[in-house]
């Protein structure tokens, strides 16, 4: 029987294509095809930027973060919107913590935009010894996240957050970018195989600390 594809692959699908739109290194010349203009390193670090997008509590966490590097004003108004306009709420899919932190296999979602040529593989090893998996990003796929972009704000969310995920990953790798969601305690403690939890509570209260501090 095929292997048919649901609403929620391809809602991931369209989640990941943006991940990868907003964080593939770009490629130049030929060397991965003449179609592909970007390179996404690793699974991990897919995942770890899927994890921001998926709970955009986390990621205005990590907003208010920068902030306190930057003084940035724009970066705490990104975080009290996301708060304000209840994505934690409307756009949260929660994920499950496995040893390596949030985790859910993404192979439906992939095979959909590879496909349909939207994004390729490449794998690094041997199917007994795999060290990596990178994702190719093809002019089609850039286009078609674009196109989608269009269509709806709805789809155009995904675009933006997962924008604002890749700025706040910077040029982390994995390892570092899960370290980094560890940190958060909810996050940490939350058992093997069990379901992260939302920190909206502590990210409303981090705010509020700070418009007291403004208004000192």
């Amino acid at each position: 029987m095929p292997n048919a594809e649901s609403h929620s692959d391809h809602q991931s699908a369209v989640r990941l294509l943006a991940c990868i739109c907003a964080a593939a290194a770009p490629v130049k010349g030929a060397e991965f095809g003449p179609d592909v203009v970007g390179i996404l390193h690793a699974q991990t670090r897919l995942q770890a930027l899927d994890f921001w997008v998926r709970y955009p509590d986390y990621l205005a966490n990590e907003l208010i973060n920068e902030f306190a590097l930057t003084s940035d004003r724009a970066d705490l108004d990104l975080a009290r919107r996301i708060l304000d306009d209840r994505e934690p709420d409307l756009r949260r899919v929660p994920m499950i913590r496995f040893h390596f932190g949030a985790y859910e296999p993404v192979h439906n979602a992939i095979s959909i935009l590879r496909s349909r040529e939207l994004v390729r593989q490449q794998k690094v090893g041997d199917p007994n010894h795999l060290r990596e998996t990178a994702y190719l990003l093809t002019s089609r796929g850039r286009d078609a996240m674009q196109r989608l972009a269009d269509l709806a704000p709805e789809l155009a969310w995904y675009r933006d957050r997962a924008a604002v995920a890749a700025r706040v990953a910077g040029g982390a790798g994995a390892s570092a970018l899960k370290d980094r969601q560890y940190l958060q305690k909810e996050y940490a403690a939350t058992p093997l195989r069990g379901t992260i939890p939302p920190i909206e509570d502590h990210v409303r209260e981090r705010l509020r600390k700070i418009d007291e501090g403004d208004a000192g």
